[in-house]
């Protein structure tokens, strides 16, 4: 079979020096997509790199694939950006990995993909969302969010925007990270009440019916009264923090973010794969943070292969594991 593979390619650096130095933090290295790449010719199948936007389009409609391996994240700020190379897909009638135009649409907007989490009962970090114009001090008056609270762009991915600074101690610091990031991000900003539980990250993978590959646990490995997963800690990971899978946590506290993790899918139509992020709260309560239709696949350091090698899997089964799951449900396999 051909599969063509999709994606967004870090260049050298920022397109212009006024730009904040995450700008491309979602896209790939030719490291992994030459992983993803060997793994598929593993498995038997010709690889044709897609790329992304108009390289993408030029090659998808003058030498279709078969089917696609979508690992596209979308330039831009577009909330939708991540939907644009599936809906492609789906009006040429390509099969690919991965999840619909909707669904990648809706969990790039954190608090959209809150709402529907919600309404299965799940609990999640409500937070306030501050427009471009908009005070947050003002946006605060009506609620009850107690401080000290997280702040983060609304439709980022891969921990862009959420820096050491995020974690906000008093209101009077609170106007200044607003406006940090909104030059940077160009987008409406969250502002979340910070949770003091456990940092957990769930890997789930198929369809009919979905699977659990792990409950991952992150933890600081210097004790610290206050840990947000933040961009600096990603980025100098085997320095700072300990990753736990399976974590170590109250058997009825574990079913708790398992079961939450898969409404969670279910909820936001989820297919194939997926990372769902929680924070627990001081009674060990998993609260939603977002859904990561796309998650990384650097073969290093990303989270889900973290994950995966730690509950005993190889990249290349990671990787086949999610071709299989769209193969079965497109009735190829």
């Amino acid at each position: 079979m051909k599969i063509g593979i999709t994606f967004d390619l870090k260049t050298a650096g920022p397109v212009d020096g006024h730009a904040p130095d995450d700008l491309q933090e979602e896209f790939d290295s030719p490291h992994t997509i030459e992983a993803i790449a060997a793994a598929l010719r593993g498995l038997g199948h010709r690889v044709v790199l897609l790329g992304d936007n108009e390289e993408f389009l030029r090659k998808v409609l003058d030498d279709p694939p078969d089917f696609v391996f979508n690992f596209a994240e979308g330039t831009g700020v577009s909330r939708s950006r991540e939907a644009r190379v599936p809906a492609v897909l789906e009006m040429l009638g390509i099969p690919f990995t991965g999840s619909d135009p909707l669904t990648m649409a809706v969990t790039l907007d954190k608090d959209c993909a809150k709402k529907l989490v919600a309404a299965t009962g799940v609990a999640v970090a409500w937070g306030i969302v501050v427009g471009p114009d908009q005070d947050p001090l003002e946006r605060l008056k009506p609620a009850t969010l107690p401080f000290p609270v997280v702040v983060k762009p609304v439709w980022e991915g891969s921990s862009k925007g959420i820096r050491k600074n995020c974690f906000v101690k008093t209101p009077n610091d609170l106007p200044g990270i607003v406006e940090s990031l909104r030059r940077d991000h160009r987008q409406p900003i969250m502002i979340e009440p910070y949770l003091p539980g456990d940092e957990l990250t769930v890997g789930i993978y198929g369809n009919s019916p979905p699977r659990i590959l792990g409950v991952m646990k992150v933890s600081p490995k210097q004790k610290t009264d206050h840990f947000i997963y933040s961009l600096e800690i990603k980025r100098d990971y085997r320095r700072l923090v300990d990753y736990e899978c399976p974590a170590k946590l109250r058997p009825r506290h574990l079913e708790l973010v398992e079961r939450a993790a898969l409404d969670a899918y279910w909820a936001l139509g989820c297919r194939d794969v997926a990372r769902v992020d929680f924070r627990l709260d001081e009674h060990g309560t998993p609260h939603f943070l977002e859904v990561n239709p796309l998650p990384g696949l650097n073969p290093d350091d990303s989270d889900l292969v973290i994950m995966a090698n730690l509950v005993g899997w190889s990249y290349s089964r990671l990787i086949e594991t999610i071709v299989n799951a769209a193969l079965e449900r497109y009735g190829l396999k």
